[in-house]
């Protein structure tokens, strides 16, 4: 079940029984007291004030709201579980962004998207709120959302500002202690790639996953929640791109995993510049992988 509708739900149902011990005609109390009460953001608490509204539990105007009539048991919300939760909702969002269905400059009819996604709106509203730096989508002067898309300039940006995160990350990744966690993961995941090229005539196309999780893992070593964030972005950017074009997958592959081996090989080395080096080199080649991709759909 989504964290979102969950709160949503739970947060209905308790001011449900909130109001249930007033008498009529009294006010509410502010969002922020209501929040604190309830332990929710104001952004649920506004959606469940919204929702009593159009019930006719609450009436009144911005900040004077009353109540107008008890709640009744069919007034309260089930927690119901066929919502998909935040992840999920990331992965179709971009999923849908990324296939190129829809052209940059799209209004996002809310209602529409919120049943496409299982959603409900008020938690898509959420998302697209958290997903507002990430360059994709921009808020409407009078209200709602705008896809600005994926574009060229885009997947430029993009880049350079991964290279940023990655080469930070593999800095902090050589000064690591011998005995951290991550280092017995970037053992495992170097004989994952040894297994795959063995195999790579028949399972190339078993590596844009591979490259996902090699990344992370490179990233996983910088906490920062910030990094996080546009590291989801941008593992899915660059994982769509291995589907875009066809075009010598299988060697593109094989030559991104023997890069990968070379960045690896300088991190249990402890070598801070030769992992820089081998890192820059194999992200301008993953950059013109992209570019040339997106060739191929006539965006760049």
């Amino acid at each position: 079940m989504a964290r979102t509708d969950t709160r949503f739900r739970q947060s209905h149902n308790a001011m449900l029984d909130m109001l249930s011990t007033l008498p009529l005609g009294a006010g509410l109390p502010s969002e922020v007291q209501l929040a604190a009460q309830l332990g929710v953001s104001r952004t649920v608490i506004r959606a469940v004030v919204q929702k009593l509204g159009a019930d006719g539990i609450l009436q009144g105007s911005g900040r004077e709201k009353r109540l107008t009539r008890l709640p009744k048991p069919k007034d309260r919300l089930s927690l119901r579980e066929d919502y998909i939760g935040r992840d999920e909702l990331e992965a179709r969002f971009l999923d849908w962004v990324l296939r190129f269905d829809v052209p940059a400059g799209t209004a996002l009819n809310i209602t529409q998207l919120a049943r496409q996604f299982t959603v409900p709106p008020h938690a898509l509203q959420e998302f697209l709120a958290s997903l507002g730096q990430s360059g994709l989508i921009e808020r409407r002067a009078r209200g709602g959302w705008r896809l600005l898309g994926f574009t060229a300039d885009y997947a430029v940006e993009l880049s350079e500002f991964r290279q940023v995160l990655e080469l930070n990350a593999i800095r902090a990744f050589t000064a690591l202690p011998k005995e951290h966690a991550a280092w017995t993961a970037l053992s495992k995941i170097r004989a994952e790639h040894l297994e795959l090229l063995d195999r790579i005539d028949r399972d190339f196309h078993d590596f844009s996953r591979l490259d996902g999780r090699f990344h992370s893992l490179i990233n996983s070593v910088v906490s920062n929640r910030f990094v996080a964030e546009f590291q989801k972005v941008i593992s899915l950017i660059f994982h769509y791109h291995y589907q875009w074009d066809k075009t010598m997958e299988r060697y593109r592959n094989e030559a991104a995993i023997r890069e990968h081996l070379t960045i690896i090989a300088a991190l249990q080395d402890r070598d801070t510049l030769s992992a820089e080096a081998r890192a820059r080199g194999h992200l301008a080649t993953s950059k013109e992988t992209l570019l040339s991709s997106m060739r191929g759909h006539h965006l760049a």
